[in-house]
């Protein structure tokens, strides 16, 4: 432990030992018992200091703070729950039309142009062996 040390350590962390970081308590208390002239006088400036803070004691706030507090709290507004129901009602209303449009335009493809789409084979009348049944009936 060496003075300067032992002079942060009161300094940060006041005169009474059980206070001190525990790995170093042992060294700094050993040190301050060596050199007792210069440690009483680090330690009586630092209990003067301990003193003077114990003593600030902060009273708990008073009914006239807590009512300024909660009455300068911002006030949340609700939201009309009216107005959710006629986006999602809007939204529900575009996508079913914008889902007729495209039927629309994919039959009269079909109608116009003639050709059918390709059928396609369900998956419940194939195998796991890949192919379809309609390939074992010719044998």
């Amino acid at each position: 432990m060496t003075p300067e040390r032992f002079h942060q350590i009161v300094e940060a962390y006041g005169a009474d030992p059980r206070r001190w970081p525990q790995q170093e308590r042992a060294a700094a208390e050993a040190w301050a018992a060596a050199h007792r002239a210069e440690a009483a006088a680090v330690l009586a400036d630092a209990a003067g200091i301990d003193a003077w803070l114990a003593a600030d004691k902060v009273d708990p706030p008073g009914a006239a703070l807590k009512q300024r507090i909660i009455g300068s709290a911002p006030v949340r507004q609700p939201i009309v729950p009216r107005r959710r129901w006629w986006w999602s009602g809007a939204a529900v209303a575009g996508v079913g039309l914008l889902g007729g449009a495209a039927g629309a335009f994919a039959v009269s493809f079909f109608v116009l142009t003639g050709t059918v789409p390709p059928a396609h084979e369900f998956s419940y009348s194939t195998s796991s062996f890949g192919g379809s049944s309609a390939d074992w009936s010719g044998e």
